[in-house]
């Protein structure tokens, strides 16, 4: 139970007490300052409190946004103040500092300026301490003399003692503390003039969305979201019922018939719906969590994959082999993937970070229909997936490859092509943390490791443009031998050997440069483009499912880097990445066993690395983020 403490005489007529029972509050009330101090000390520190002044005016969704949001230490809206756990000592340490009698000098000197007019925002001036409270009016309010807004002198003294406040924007909604009964009388008009039940819909819709979502899906998932959350349903069921949504769609593909197609087509559109309807659900209920957040990111690339699976098995029982066209799809999916990541990492807190490309761009979003074009283009998720849905249920699987994977490299081109020109023509100084980042997202293991160390003097004095440079060579060096090359050629193992030297080079300085942004992308397009060849080449049942399901634990395990990276808790432990022997070592062992072993066991190979690595990074990647150290990744803008 969360504790919410009104400082002063509960008003006549006002609702606000029964408000925060409803959003979950035991309230208690303090006649001053120092009860409330005190009230605040008796409340066990592992407990949320509240600091709300009685004379609040204001809609319940203001208070809920301020004081039920699970995402901030500390959080205010005028009037009211929340505290949770992480941030109760700094809370009693303001209440101390706000509290405090004032000297007599500046008590005299502040004499003739009474604390009676209010500010803009319809609250009492804040001052550095209390004042009385003259009951003036027959309704109980002061008109000569009024108290200060106390939780936020509190807010005020948070922020400049160190401790963040977040302030959400309330738009239309109100929260005030009139200073006179006039003023009470126009904020409750105010108050009445809004339903904050729309607006709540309203702000459960993600601000920025894709064409499909914002008008084929957001219009009514809203209100399922509502009907969740009347039902008491978590985004978390929501969630998980989505994801099982999307794998009896996968399952319905599998069968390789035509009524199956249009099943699985429905069935993955329905599982879209859900996918919107967690969010908006966490959004209208504010139930924030790590682990819905962990799930919600893990749970969109497991839906896509197992989805592109199950038509490749649909389409072998129809005698179409296509496991090809899935691998490959996926590899672009995931490849488009980093590239956004290593891109906003590199920029997100670049110094003097200026683009004449940027500004067209922020231009081209003033204009309305340029937004939604650009928008969709991309092929973001929502209209990525009503595509494969449609196709699946009229065309064949082969046919929804063929489109997802030009719909795809198009999209890839025209957003890398992009963001090539704002690297070039913006003039930033990347940090050390931007560099750290880029480094974790490598996931460079021992073998790059012990050859970037040893060649740290060699790439000093080479051009900025040199490490995307080196791990282009290598990377395409890499994939095009396992390309050209039969099963059991040497020729792949020649150039793993040097992609493994052209890796650890092109991180051998830090990652500062314009462009080094594209190395994480280089290797993950290298590694994953490699083990595809290398199945082909072996030409025997098995191997490309193999394959994908050992992209799959890898691309998982890369995922899983970004969101940790997000969350501001760095890359997974260092342990992990020397497991799983890094991008470079990976590939070097899967090249070795295509030159050392027969075709039929390579399949059993990859199948067998496969398992080893889903186990590794799914047993350390669970742990993580149900454990407490786990970051609240609240990921506004879903990835392409």
């Amino acid at each position: 139970m969360s504790t919410a403490i009104l400082t002063g005489p509960p008003v006549p007529g006002s609702s606000l007490e029964g408000d925060l029972r409803s959003l979950g509050f035991d309230v208690r009330v303090a006649p001053g300052a120092a009860e409330s101090e005190a009230l605040l000390a008796a409340v066990p520190a592992a407990e949320r409190v509240a600091v709300v002044d009685a004379r609040f005016v204001g809609h319940v969704h203001s208070l809920r946004l301020a004081l039920t949001d699970p995402r901030f230490p500390a959080s205010a809206v005028p009037g009211a103040l929340t505290a949770q756990p992480e941030a109760r000592a700094a809370l009693a340490t303001a209440f101390a500092a706000t509290t405090a009698p004032a000297p007599a000098a500046e008590t005299a000197a502040g004499a003739s300026d009474l604390p009676g007019d209010a500010d803009a925002s319809g609250a009492a001036p804040r001052t550095s301490a209390a004042t009385p409270d003259a009951e003036a009016s027959a309704a109980g309010l002061g008109t000569a003399l009024q108290a200060p807004d106390l939780p936020g002198l509190l807010a005020d003294t948070l922020d400049s003692a160190g401790t963040p406040v977040h302030r959400p924007e309330l738009g239309s909604l109100v929260a005030t503390v009139p200073a006179d009964p006039q003023a009470r009388n126009e904020a409750r008009q105010a108050v009445a003039a809004v339903d904050d039940e729309e607006v709540r819909l309203r702000s459960a819709v993600k601000a920025r969305d894709g064409f499909f979502t914002t008008f084929c899906i957001s219009p009514y998932s809203r209100y399922i979201a509502r009907w969740c959350a009347r039902r008491g349903l978590t985004p978390n069921q929501v969630t998980t019922a989505s994801l099982i949504t999307a794998l009896i769609a996968a399952g319905a593909a599998a069968t390789g018939t035509r009524g199956g197609y249009i099943a699985a087509g429905l069935l993955l559109l329905f599982s879209f719906v859900l996918d919107c309807t967690d969010g908006q659900l966490a959004r209208y209920s504010l139930q924030y969590s790590t682990m819905g957040a962990w799930l919600d990111a893990t749970f969109d690339r497991a839906k896509e994959y197992a989805y592109y699976a199950g038509l490749a098995l649909g389409a072998a029982r129809g005698g179409d082999d296509v496991w090809a066209l899935a691998l490959g799809a996926m590899v672009l999916q995931t490849c488009r993937h980093v590239v956004d990541f290593s891109f906003n990492e590199a920029n997100h807190d670049a110094e003097s970070n200026t683009s004449p490309t940027a500004a067209l761009s922020d231009k081209l979003d003033s204009v309305g229909w340029t937004v939604w074009v650009r928008r969709m283009i991309v092929l973001p998720i929502g209209e990525r997936w009503a595509m494969i849905a449609v196709l699946t249920a009229v065309t064949t699987p082969r046919i929804v490859f063929y489109a997802l994977l030009v719909g795809c490299a198009f999209a890839a081109c025209y957003t890398t092509a992009g963001r090539l020109l704002r690297s070039l023509t913006r003039k930033a100084r990347r940090t050390d943390r931007a560099a750290q980042a880029l480094a974790d997202l490598a996931d460079t293991g021992p073998l790059a490791e012990a050859v970037a160390r040893a060649g740290r003097r060699f790439v000093a004095g080479l051009p900025a443009m040199a490490p995307p440079a080196i791990a282009l060579v290598g990377g395409a060096g890499l994939v095009a031998a396992a390309v050209f090359s039969d099963y059991g050629s040497l020729w792949p193992v020649i150039a793993a050997v040097t992609y493994v030297i052209t890796s650890g080079l092109a991180v051998a300085r830090p990652l500062k440069g314009a462009l080094d942004w594209l190395v994480p992308p280089v290797f993950r397009a290298a590694e994953y483009g490699a083990i595809l060849a290398l199945a082909v080449a072996a030409d025997v049942n098995g191997a490309l499912p193999a394959a994908y399901g050992l992209v799959a634990a890898v691309a998982y395990h890369h995922y899983d880097t970004v969101y940790r990276i997000r969350g501001g808790t760095g890359a997974p432990p260092h342990w992990l990445v020397r497991a799983t022997g890094g991008h470079e070592g990976r590939i070097l062992l899967v090249v070795l066993l295509a030159a050392l072993v027969t075709d039929t066991d390579f399949t059993i190979a990859l199948a067998a690395l496969a398992v080893a690595v889903a186990l590794v990074v799914l047993v350390e990647s669970i742990r993580f983020w149900v454990s407490s150290a786990a970051p609240a990744v609240h990921d506004e803008g879903e990835p392409a």
